[in-house]
């Protein structure tokens, strides 16, 4: 209360409002897997930092690009393009696709926490960006899709570390994929057991429509004609002495280096493509008896089809100890494997064909990624309280398996377990849909459905960082008062927009607060002030049953 000792006008104001609810995010998915760069442009390291982007350009200006993948391209002797295959250890690493894939289906903010630079995947990697991510408090969705590549074991473990973290602080869920082998429902059923509530599953992997990233430069074209005009180079391991041989691949060139007594250097070539050199007496540089003017001195140098050079800054000494040199390009006979961009000026028409069938070859993902990103859509669009299903997938050709009706009868409920999982099912005229809305507790009355319990996640975790501001308020009326104003306001606001039922707010939701309410005069004395919500969240409607009867006719 102020004091007033100056005769004047003084303005007070009153606060009659109470404080309001400011909503936390719902659908910020966080995403582990290894990354090209581990630093920031600042030095900093980036391992095991949940780091927040925006778009897939964030992640590149952060994180670099996919690992590029290799490919091998065959050709027949006429130059006609016979196959294209990709390597298929290269394919572990997808966290690029995957992040890819997600803004295609519209999500938004996320975070990604790189687990190190592309190597073999481990779980303790996983396991230590899933702790990584506890400490951080934004994300409400965790998605493995990178982990499905790990053991089936390890995975699935991971995926039960990941629902005890949301258990352990009730305000995130898991997105996880049921792996594609013909093991894997059962597989999953079995190992992921406990707090099943905070994950949904879905199966199965999708061929999406992105293509592969690659280099020309790692595509490795094989098998042109043999009568390829080819440069073969031989040079000495300590890079002294290169010669170079250039002619048909069906040539078997040879070098021989001698020391002979003859003073100077000398060459000769006999009718099988052997050069000898003589190496009596020579220097490095190019004067006198240099081997280059030696060379050039040579009348057959340039009908040869062999180059010599002394490689730049090579000592004297050191071409004087040259006693033989070794090949390094491909074995002659043989037709030479070139890369893309070897062939891109040189044999148009192969190289577009290549290049065409690349753009054919579409990766295939887990469905998680496209999953969260409709999830993310849905909620910014209709509200969290809306069943993230129904739901088209962009990008999408197809499920790499095909469901059918009675096929998904056994992934929606399962008698023995209750662990549902949510099948991505392909319409006529509708694309690919998400065809399931239910959590792992399939089971559970109270949690069976993914709306249910993500609105809950979002009032809770709303709800508490708004009622921070009474800690350490007096436990009286009015605190009660102002806590109860601002959580009825709140859900008042959230029965208008539809995400509970009933026909008036009370039939909606309620909120208690009170000493021989909801606390004793022992809960004050040690400091408990106890408020007691009830909500009643909307259900999907799951089963649509339209019952038809004849009717008589009355007139």
């Amino acid at each position: 209360m102020a004091t007033y000792r100056t005769p004047d006008v003084y303005i007070e104001e009153t606060s009659t409002l109470p404080p309001s609810v400011a909503e936390v995010s719902t659908a910020i998915p966080a995403f582990l897997g290894y990354t090209e760069l581990v630093t920031n442009p600042d030095g900093e390291d980036l391992i095991f930092v949940p780091t927040r982007i925006n778009t897939l350009l964030d992640y590149i200006a952060i994180f670099g690009k996919q690992n590029q993948l290799t490919f091998t391209a065959t050709a027949n002797e006429a130059n006609e393009l016979m196959s294209v295959e990709k390597d298929s250890a290269d394919q572990q690493h997808r966290l690029f696709y995957a992040l890819d894939h997600y803004f295609k289906n519209g999500g938004g903010t996320c975070y990604v926490v790189s687990l190190g630079a592309y190597k073999a995947k481990a779980k303790a990697d996983f396991s230590k960006g899933l702790e990584a991510l506890e400490k951080e408090d934004e994300p409400t969705l965790i998605v493995l899709s990178e982990a499905t590549t790990l053991p089936s074991l390890d995975y699935h473990n991971l995926c039960q570390d990941a629902l005890n973290q949301c258990e352990k602080l009730k305000d995130r869920f898991c997105i996880f994929d049921v792996l594609n082998d013909k093991d894997g429902v059962s597989n999953f059923r079995s190992i992921v057991n406990n707090n099943l509530k905070y994950g949904a599953a879905y199966y199965p992997f999708l061929q999406t429509s992105i293509v592969y990233q690659y280099d020309e430069k790692l595509v490795t074209v094989n098998g042109q004609s043999a009568a390829t005009p080819t440069t073969k180079s031989f040079i000495y391991q300590n890079d002294v002495l290169k010669v170079e041989f250039t002619g048909p691949v069906d040539a078997t060139p040879t070098v021989e280096v001698v020391k002979g007594t003859t003073a100077g250097v000398t060459f000769a070539k006999d009718t099988s493509n052997k050069l000898t050199i003589n190496l009596s007496s020579a220097t490095a540089d190019n004067t006198g008896t240099g081997i280059g003017d030696a060379w050039t001195a040579w009348g057959d140098a340039a009908a040869s089809g062999f180059k010599v050079t002394v490689l730049e800054g090579t000592k004297k000494q050191a071409v004087l100890a040259v006693t033989s040199l070794t090949a390094v390009t491909p074995v002659a006979g043989s037709s030479p494997a070139k890369t893309l961009t070897a062939i891109r000026d040189t044999n148009t028409s192969l190289y577009n064909s290549i290049k065409a069938e690349l753009a054919k070859m579409r990766i295939v993902l887990p469905s998680s990624p496209a999953v969260a990103g409709v999830y993310a859509t849905v909620d910014r669009t209709r509200g969290v309280w809306k069943a993230p299903a129904n739901v088209a997938l962009n990008s999408v050709v197809n499920p790499m398996i095909k469901i059918s009706a009675l096929e998904q009868e056994t992934l929606n409920i399962d008698p023995d377990s209750g662990k549902s999982i949510n099948a991505i099912r392909t319409f006529v005229g509708k694309g690919s849909l998400i065809w399931g809305a239910r959590t792992l507790a399939g089971n559970d009355n109270e949690w069976r459905y993914i709306p249910v319990r993500r609105l809950f996640n979002m009032v809770e975790e709303s709800s508490k960082k708004a009622s921070a501001f009474a800690v350490f308020e007096p436990n009286d009326p009015s605190t009660w008062l102002k806590v109860k104003g601002m959580l009825d306001s709140y859900l008042y606001g959230l029965w208008q927009q539809g995400a509970l039922a009933g026909s008036k707010p009370e039939a909606a939701y309620f909120v208690h607060v009170g000493l021989g309410k909801t606390m004793t005069q022992q809960d004050i004395l040690e400091g408990r002030m106890i408020i007691e919500i009830g909500i009643a969240a909307v259900r999907p409607a799951e089963f649509i049953i339209l019952r038809f009867s004849h009717k008589l006719q009355e007139a």
